[in-house]
């Protein structure tokens, strides 16, 4: 067990190390000069020169890397150039909104896909099954920001029940900070309900045609502890794995949900740099949800041998 841990921390090191050049490279191969853009509309050569120095930009690529992961490392993300504030200032003050969304919407999608797909698996070929292949095609074929937009139309404009924009923290007017997240979280958790619950009926649907579980029927226990007992937590190991998917994919792709909703995350944040060119927020984002990703994959990894004990040996 302590030979695959250390086996999957060592292989995050280079990831990580690749992870960083290619964001870095991503951002150099951006037409355009940082430099002019922060300066704007003056037109003088010796501030320019003046500018590109002070950011290291008129040293050669590779230098320019080791100055940026020096800086990284240090915790020094950059400057905003046009916010002009410190990068992870604003990752700081962007991410809780979105860690709060994507936890919820996961958490939620779990809570009710994993039942689901093992219900489906036990009920194969019957009416339980098709009813939940059928839902579960119908939520993953609506985008999220299709199902935002409905759920807009419905619960704010329609009934007047929950705020359709905006985010208060839960600093300044405590649990009713919640209601803004309501309706982000329920459009997000529709579309990955699909994804976990197909997941673990197929792996479940593996798990039942098993011979240990005909060997737990045959001595009498019922379905319900076969399922709970024996099913379950063998089946949890794949479907473990697409819930760090999808975690991954949250982060990276929360942009859509928070534009349709105005909600001040991470991924607004990049988007709206994306469009004003604002390099070093960019960067920081990208780097940011990046290490997320493989730092979700990790801890996966790491809890597998969990739910599949072969792992350990």
């Amino acid at each position: 067990m302590l030979s695959y841990i250390i086996k999957r921390l060592s292989m995050a090191v280079p990831t990580v190390f690749i992870v960083t050049l290619l964001v870095f490279g991503m951002i150099r191969a951006i037409p355009g000069d940082p430099a002019s853009l922060m300066l704007g509309d003056l037109n003088d050569p010796v501030l320019l020169q003046q500018m590109r120095h002070s950011f290291g930009l008129d040293q050669s690529i590779p230098a320019q890397f080791v100055i940026w992961v020096s800086h990284l490392l240090s915790g020094d993300f950059g400057m905003s150039i046009v916010r002009h504030q410190p990068v992870l200032e604003l990752i700081r003050e962007t991410f809780p909104v979105t860690a709060e969304i994507v936890l919820a919407a996961t958490f939620l999608a779990c809570l009710i896909a994993i039942p689901a797909g093992l219900f489906a698996a036990w009920m194969q070929n019957r009416r339980g099954d098709l009813a939940v292949v059928m839902g579960s095609i119908m939520l993953v074929s609506i985008p999220s920001f299709w199902a935002g937009i409905l759920l807009i139309w419905l619960f704010g404009v329609k009934l007047h029940l929950l705020p359709t924009f905006g985010y208060q923290p839960f600093s300044q007017v405590g649990w009713a900070s919640f209601k803004y997240l309501v309706l982000p979280v329920i459009a997000v958790t529709l579309g990955e309900i699909a994804v976990v619950t197909r997941m673990m009926r197929a792996s479940s649907i593996e798990v039942l045609r098993l011979e240990y579980i005909a060997h737990a029927r045959a001595k009498g226990l019922s379905e319900r502890r076969v399922l709970l007992r024996h099913t379950l937590p063998n089946a949890f190991g794949p479907t473990l794995t697409v819930i760090g998917l999808v975690l991954g994919h949250l982060l990276a792709g929360g942009a859509v949900i928070e534009t349709v909703f105005t909600l001040p995350g991470m991924g607004r944040l990049l988007v709206e740099s994306i469009y004003s060119r604002d390099y070093p927020v960019v960067q920081g984002c990208l780097l940011v949800i990046a290490l997320l990703y493989v730092l979700t994959n990790l801890v996966v990894d790491l809890l597998y041998p969990i739910f599949d004990p072969r792992l350990k040996l």
